[in-house]
Parts: structure tokens; C-alpha cells; sequence
């Protein structure tokens, strides 16, 4: 199914809003009164920020900015630049779903993976958007700093606690949790027989028993 990607009509503005981002105390509400007075943007440039810093998960959908949000603003440069990297994982996630490396391919490829995930042609006002407002969230974008060390990776909740766990911990536990499960399975389907109760439970316990602890985030 074709996807919609993010994107400004004046895609120069960004530099503009997210450097008076940085320099603007954080909002209770990211709002166009905000945009108006504080990032100094006004018309319908302006009115297309708070829409797009949501789509991008700087702001929630209430309007309140986000950890997110939070984390660019900090003074160090890696948590700062991080942060837009994961809102560009976020925001184009149907991207990365194709190429966990969309980042790094040039004009050329990155256009053509945006016509592909968007079904539309390669002409349209809207890949060439796209393309501009991706290219110009990189400017800002640190998706080195991860890799380094320098910081954690993208941080998910662990259901039930509200602990933050590392995205690429969760990708492996889920991988071993799939590769047991169907194992399992397999080897029923094999035999012709069907998994008792206590089996599954015992599955199930195993499973999250085996779910790796959080780390503690570091800034």
C-alpha cells in the first residue's frame, strides 16, 4: 500500500525553526501562536510546523512537545543530533522499512525509494518535497552518535514496567522468541501432534524469562 512521507512546502524553513527551537525555552504547547511569536514564522510556512513536528514525534498530538523534542534541545551535540535521526526513522519509518539505511543513499536512490514507497511518480511536487525536507532534516541529524557510544539507542518501553530497553535488544529477543516458538511448532507438525497446555505455558514463561533487562540510558 502506498505511503505518505512528511514533508514542507518550504523545506528552507526548518534550518530557521530549529535553531529557535534550541534557543526558545520548551513550550507548554507547540501551538502557531508559538511558531508565530517565538520561532519568528509566520503565514502558512509557519501554520506547517506544528503538523510536521508531529508527524516527526518532536510534538505529541496533544501539541506537547516530546522527549524527543527534549533531547534536541540539549546543549551536548550527539544527544541533540540523535534525536532528529530517530525522528527521521520515525517520521519515515515506511522508508526504513525498505532500507534501514535510507539515510546514507544519495539523491539519486533516495528519490527513487521515495517513489516507491509512495506509488507516486517520479515528478510529482511531492517526491521532490519529500526528497528536500528529508535532506534538510539530515543537516541536523547525528545517526553516527548510536553507533559510537556515545549515546543509547532508541529507547522502547518494556510493557509493564515503563522502563525504557534498547530497540536493537528488543529486535533480538524478539528474533530468539520467534525461532522458539516456531521451532516448537515445527517440531509438532513434524510428529502430527498438538502442543498441550502446559507445553505452551511452560513456552510462555521461557520466553519472558529470557526477555533482556533494560540498560540504563545515559545522556
Amino acid at each position: 500500500m502506498a505511503a505518505t512521507l512528511p514533508y514542507l512546502s518550504t523545506p528552507g524553513t526548518l534550518k530557521n525553526a530549529f535553531e529557535k527551537i534550541k534557543a526558545a525555552a520548551t513550550p507548554p504547547t507547540v501551538n502557531n501562536d508559538f511558531v508565530e511569536s517565538k520561532l519568528k514564522i509566520k503565514g502558512g510556512a509557519g501554520r506547517a510546523i506544528p503538523p510536521f513536528l508531529k508527524k516527526i514525534g518532536l510534538v505529541a498530538g496533544d501539541g506537547k512537545p516530546t522527549t524527543l523534542y527534549e533531547r534536541f534541545r540539549n546543549s551536548n551535540a550527539a544527544v541533540s543530533g540523535n534525536a532528529i535521526a530517530q525522528a527521521i526513522r520515525h517520521g519515515y519509518r515506511p522508508l526504513y522499512e525498505v532500507n534501514e539505511y535510507a539515510h546514507e543513499l544519495g539523491d539519486k536512490d533516495l528519490k527513487g525509494l521515495i517513489v516507491q514507497v509512495t506509488g507516486l511518480e517520479d515528478k510529482n511536487r511531492v517526491v521532490e518535497l519529500a526528497h528536500s525536507t528529508f535532506k534538510k532534516l539530515k543537516e541536523f541529524a547525528d545517526f553516527e552518535a548510536e553507533a559510537a557510544g556515545e549515546i543509547d539507542s532508541v529507547q522502547e518501553p518494556v510493557a509493564g514496567t515503563g522502563a525504557p530497553r534498547d530497540r536493537r535488544t528488543t529486535k533480538r529477543d524478539a528474533e530468539v522468541i520467534y525461532h522458539a516458538t516456531f521451532g516448537a511448532l515445527r517440531a509438532h507438525l513434524f510428529r502430527g501432534s498438538r502442543p498441550g497446555s502446559a507445553e505452551v505455558d511452560h513456552l510462555v514463561q521461557f520466553c519472558l524469562s529470557g526477555i533482556a533487562k533494560p540498560k540504563r540510558a545515559r545522556v
